[in-house]
């Protein structure tokens, strides 16, 4: 039985709703040839928002990476996933949109993992989220005839070893299923020597309610203090070009 076989007849036409909506924007999108990423949720929300993102890239994705979908590597199960996206967008001959992050909702999923009594979904150090993002970006840039990858992330390790398997596996740094970005005011050594370096490069700009951005914004700046020494190493960037700026000014 599949999944919208469980689903009462009020929740069905619901589905069908969100579908027929999900469908309007992203006709827009792919009319107007831009963009549009799909962020990543909770996992007890999370299997529907996949399974959507994958009918749309299916009917919009067929020569362009229009529609994109987020995969937090802070869950154990995501590589796997990533792995299975690849195959299913090589089936049906569409181009998988992924942005690869880390994550974002580790200690609400554990607590909710422990009051509920089932596996936590949560990846068991950080080291292991590192293993699989990194894995994750090199899975994509080998199979970038069937991908379009949007790497988001603070990390300088992991922005650099995208950029050395571009290398490895001569690909030019604006080939355009490749794509970086920071947030805006965070990591701006990054994003700079980044385009600087010729590739596609962006910050984005998170907006909407203040209770819904504020603690938004506080995840991305634990998930950048998170990365021992960088914050302190940006800062130190940014006081030597001022000082390099006071002496040529």
């Amino acid at each position: 039985m599949g999944a919208l076989d469980e689903l009462t007849p009020k929740e069905r036409e619901e589905w069908h709703k969100v579908r027929l909506r999900m469908m309007r924007v992203c006709e827009k999108a792919a009319e107007k040839n831009i963009g549009m990423l799909v962020d990543a949720e909770e996992t007890w929300i999370q299997d529907p928002v996949d399974a959507l993102v994958m009918l749309m890239m299916d009917s919009f994705n067929k020569e362009n990476p229009i529609i994109y979908n987020t995969i937090q590597h802070y869950r154990h199960d995501r590589l796997m996933f990533l792995k299975d996206c690849i195959d299913a967008a090589k089936e049906r001959n569409f181009i998988l949109g992924v942005k690869l992050v880390r994550g974002a909702y580790m200690e609400k999923e554990r607590k909710r993992a422990e009051e509920e009594g089932y596996a936590s979904p949560i990846q068991p150090d950080k080291i292991s989220s590192d293993r699989d993002f990194d894995a994750g970006v090199a899975l994509c840039i080998t199979n970038l005839d069937r991908v379009g990858l949007l790497v988001a992330s603070h990390n300088e390790h992991s922005n650099m070893l995208a950029v050395e398997k571009l290398q490895q596996n001569n690909i030019p740094f604006n080939h355009p299923h490749v794509n970086f970005s920071q947030l805006y005011g965070m990591s701006d050594n990054i994003t700079f020597n980044l385009a600087k370096a010729g590739c596609n490069v962006s910050k984005y700009l998170p907006f909407g309610p203040i209770e819904d951005v504020i603690p938004y914004l506080m995840r991305r700046a634990q998930e950048n203090t998170s990365v021992k020494g960088q914050t302190g190493r940006e800062l130190g960037l940014i006081e030597k070009e001022l000082k390099r700026r006071r002496v040529a000014g």
